[in-house]
């Protein structure tokens, strides 16, 4: 419980660690480096390659990671907290995504869309150089909803299950599935970390939706209509848990979230304003704060039956 504390209040106060010290950006460039030698020609190879790299960067970080805090645990209970902690805290992000989207609500109400779409284009894998106003307000609805299952609730899920190699280990699935798990140039590459990603989300995808409309009613906004449009288009997206938290949060903000040409959430009772970004933020970081304390009811009820 501590550790899920300390590193919940490292995030809060301090956001994200610099670059040279945060371990997913050492993972990013870990995958890149696997990239380089990937091979070009053949779907199979491609394939086989691909998982291969995903099994073989686990191991490089979740494996390294079980020993060292098995080590601590048994010499200094300090030490093993605080890189317990910050290992942790890499895995989840909750006020940077807060800056991320406020920056993009500050640029549309300034008016400066170039600005809007490069910070969108942070968030989303859609082309953001000819989005209008309401479609970055979409992007933007749209991805602060689903980080709320990849940001937040699938690491600390893990957590729960497998400590903090599990959480390590769903990070480096879910960073492999956002730099090649798309179509495109990497499509057999990123085929296995992809498929296992959707295994990985199935549950926190499910919860997301669920804390969602949970919010939409501590926020007064429309709990009744997030239940009713997550059941309804959550099937619309291709991925097969992205549109659980996306569409609750359409229902309950009574607005239809757009991707152009893929898929559409929700009615368009409420025009995507910027204002809606901050509703939207809102509900996540209500949603954030709900799964984070059923987390430490969990850890404490574990501590309570194993004493």
């Amino acid at each position: 419980m501590i550790v899920l504390l300390l590193a919940l209040a490292i995030d809060l106060a301090l956001g994200e660690f610099p670059r040279h010290v945060h371990p997913v950006v050492w993972l990013g460039k870990v995958i890149s480096l696997e990239l380089r030698v990937a091979p070009c020609q053949s779907r199979w190879a491609q394939l086989v390659y691909g998982t291969g790299m995903v099994i073989l960067t686990i191991a490089l970080f979740a494996v390294p990671a079980y020993f060292l805090l098995a080590y601590l645990r048994g010499v200094n209970t300090v030490a093993y907290v605080l890189v317990a902690a910050f290992l942790l805290k890499s895995t989840f992000s909750i006020k940077e995504l807060h800056r991320i989207v406020f920056k993009v609500k500050g640029f549309l109400e300034d008016g400066n869309l170039s600005g809007a779409r490069d910070r969108v284009s942070a968030l989303v894998s859609r082309d953001t150089s000819k989005l209008d106003e309401p479609h970055l307000v979409s992007a933007t609805v749209e991805s602060a909803a689903e980080n709320t299952s990849d940001s937040v609730v699938a690491p600390l899920f893990y957590f729960l299950l497998l400590g903090v190699p599990g959480a390590i280990t769903y990070r480096v699935v879910n960073t492999f599935d956002a730099m090649i798990g798309y179509h495109g140039e990497y499509e057999y590459l990123g085929k296995f970390a992809a498929r296992l990603d959707d295994v990985l989300n199935f549950i926190p995808a499910r919860i997301s939706g669920l804390l969602i409309v949970t919010a939409a009613y501590l926020c007064r906004k429309d709990g009744r209509n997030a239940w009713q449009i997550m059941l309804r288009d959550h099937s619309k997206t291709e991925s097969p848990n992205a549109g659980w938290p996306m569409s609750a949060t359409a229902g309950a903000l009574r607005t239809q979230l757009e991707k152009v040409d893929h898929y559409s959430l929700g009615n368009s009772n409420n025009p995507l304003s910027s204002q809606l970004i901050f509703s939207g933020i809102k509900l996540v970081e209500i949603s954030a704060l709900l799964w984070c304390g059923l987390c430490l009811i969990v850890e404490v009820m574990r501590i309570a039956f194993a004493t």
